[in-house]
């Protein structure tokens, strides 16, 4: 393609709306324009890497035994109010009225597509012998983000691939899941991203069984937990803490606790300052409810709740922070000042309580905390969990070695459903023995435009983005200094024309500038290899050769460029 053929409105200045180096480089480099807060265009070079990724996607998708369909964006809101998901997803989900004739039609835009594709199967699979089989799609998905930002990194519109496996056990979904993980890693390696598979919170079968793939960004608003040691690496939702359980001995003699006065201080801060006592030094009591029974949660004062651990814990199927009601009757005292001496409900104790000597806790009385409270003796209880958030510090569930704390991008995520689609769906399968099942699901999403903006987040320098080859809109950017030149223009257009022919995209800077301008929009836009034609190097007989990221150009015989080029991108591309 020729610059002067196409369109890429490159920018010198770095727009002012832009937070991150992803944003502030695609609206530079020409690669997206904004139409509205959360929805973008695609320019032509943006859309030549999300079809390249897309490219890459579809190829391990059908080598890991996937096959391609393509389902409607536009959807009934009947199919997700059987799966309940219409108020699960609240404000997120698009959803909307039309009239046709003298009726009036309820419909969403897909935020994913789980219910259509259970829907299908349920009209089509109904043996055993059909399964088990996988389909993906690379689809348009939709969802009413409150706040879109960092650019095509958080919209309300973006290409997804998401992929569906159905099984007639957990023999075949365990089979599909490490399929899908395995082309994952493939995936993300061909794009040219470094990337964390990261435990994550599991699906209704439990287990291990649910990953995401995490690219390591210092603007990513994912945590991901650590340990670059032995490679541990989980969501902070996920992550364990590699500490154990340590319930102590009652302690002969203890004094009895004190109450103090704290009048309108029902927070940990407000009593920290008005005992001038360390968050460290208290107990927070938090009430929860698990499978509708009130459950009180005690952390350390300054440690955050897990809710995926809260709940693994109580082993309750869902866990929601408990509503004033409750809070009252558990604890007879209104919200902040809930404390385990006395407290009428069940006792879940983090381990890393059960270690403080003398403890500040409230008094279950509104205005008052106790001081001098002693685990243990106090307050009983058996046993400690993990229930609080991993933080960087903490030892390696592993190995023992130090975690770390990285920001991350969430790229992919795979999981296993298991039956709650297919069960509210009715999507079934009959066994040998002619019994029915409902079927076994997996699901495994990729974000086709998130992978390229975050290769732009984690592939630049101060000039402009730094393409992996295997993504980048064109491989071989050819550079004539003068295009007035005719002896230039011979030379530039027979070497475009074959490195064309021989399958290598090529973009042309056929334009009348000068030479440093178009150097700056080279490294703005980062095509990876440069060939430069024109000035002393033509009285030379030599062309002048880069990549992106060399700090220097080989000297090449223009009769040998061909050649030298395509053995560059061919060992680049072997490597």
């Amino acid at each position: 393609m020729r610059w002067s053929q196409t369109f890429i409105p490159t920018m010198k200045e770095v727009p002012a709306e832009a937070e991150v180096p992803s944003h502030q480089l695609m609206l530079r480099a020409g690669l997206i324009r904004q139409l509205m807060a959360g929805a973008y265009t695609y320019l032509p070079l943006g859309y030549r890497s999300v079809r390249k990724v897309s490219e890459i996607v579809r190829q391990e998708m059908d080598r890991a035994g996937a096959v391609e369909l393509f389902m409607p964006a536009l959807q009934p809101i009947e199919i997700f109010e059987r799966t309940g998901r219409r108020e699960a997803f609240g404000n997120v989900l698009f959803n909307f009225e039309v009239k046709r004739g003298d009726r009036k039609l309820h419909f969403a835009l897909g935020p994913t597509h789980e219910e259509v594709i259970t829907d299908l199967m349920a009209r089509h699979i109904s043996s055993y012998r059909q399964l088990p089989i996988t389909l993906y799609q690379i689809q348009t998905k939709f969802r009413n983000e409150e706040r879109p930002r960092f650019g095509v990194l958080r919209t309300s519109e973006f290409i997804m691939k998401d992929a569906y496996s159905f099984g007639s056990s957990l023999e075949q979904l365990n089979a599909a899941y490490d399929a899908m993980y395995n082309a994952y890693c493939k995936i993300f390696q061909r794009c040219g991203l470094k990337y964390l598979p990261v435990e994550a919170e599991s699906g209704p079968i439990g287990g291990d069984a649910s990953h995401e793939f995490m690219v390591p960004a210092s603007n990513g608003e994912d945590f991901v937990v650590h340990c670059p040691a032995c490679g541990y690496a989980a969501n902070q939702e996920r992550a364990e803490t590699g500490r154990s359980s340590k319930v102590p001995a009652p302690v002969d003699g203890s004094a009895a606790p004190v109450k103090v006065d704290t009048p309108n201080a029902g927070s940990i801060d407000q009593v920290s300052r008005l005992l001038k006592s360390a968050a460290t030094s208290f107990i927070k009591t938090l009430i929860y409810k698990a499978d509708g029974q009130p459950v009180a949660v005690l952390l350390r004062g300054d440690h955050t709740a897990n809710e995926g651990k809260i709940r693994r814990a109580s082993g309750a199927a869902s866990v929601e922070l408990a509503d004033e009601a409750t809070i009252l009757a558990a604890t007879g005292a209104p919200v902040g000042f809930a404390g385990p001496v006395g407290i009428k409900c069940r006792v879940l104790v983090d381990h890393d309580v059960a270690l403080i000597e003398k403890a500040i806790v409230g008094a279950n009385e509104k205005d008052a905390h106790l001081t001098g409270v002693v685990p243990g003796t106090h307050f009983q209880f058996s046993e400690t969990f993990d229930l609080r958030n991993a933080e960087a510090g903490d030892s390696c569930p592993r190995c023992g070695r130090n975690l770390e704390i990285v920001h991350g991008i969430e790229v992919g995520h795979v999981f296993k459903l298991g039956t709650k689609y297919s069960v509210s769906m009715e999507a079934k399968y009959v066994d040998a023995q002619e019994q029915s099942h409902p079927i076994i699901m997996g699901c495994y999403g990729i974000g086709v435009t998130r992978v390229v903006a975050s290769v732009v987040e984690t592939c630049h320098d101060e000039n402009g983005i730094i393409w992996p080859l295997s993504i980048a809109p064109y491989s071989v950017e050819v550079i004539p200094l003068n295009v007035t030149d005719p002896e230039v223009m011979k030379i530039s257009n027979g070497i475009y024309d074959e490195l064309i022919s021989s399958g290598i995209d090529v973009l042309m800077d056929d334009r009348d500038q000068r030479p440093g301008f178009k150097f700056k929009d080279a490294d703005l836009i980062g095509i990876p290899l440069r060939v430069t034609i024109g000035g002393k190097g033509l009285a030379e007989g030599i062309a002048e050769i880069k990549w992106r990221t060399d700090s220097e150009a080989k000297k090449v015989p223009l009769a040998d460029v061909i050649g030298y080029v395509k053995d560059l991108i061919a060992e680049k591309q072997m490597s």
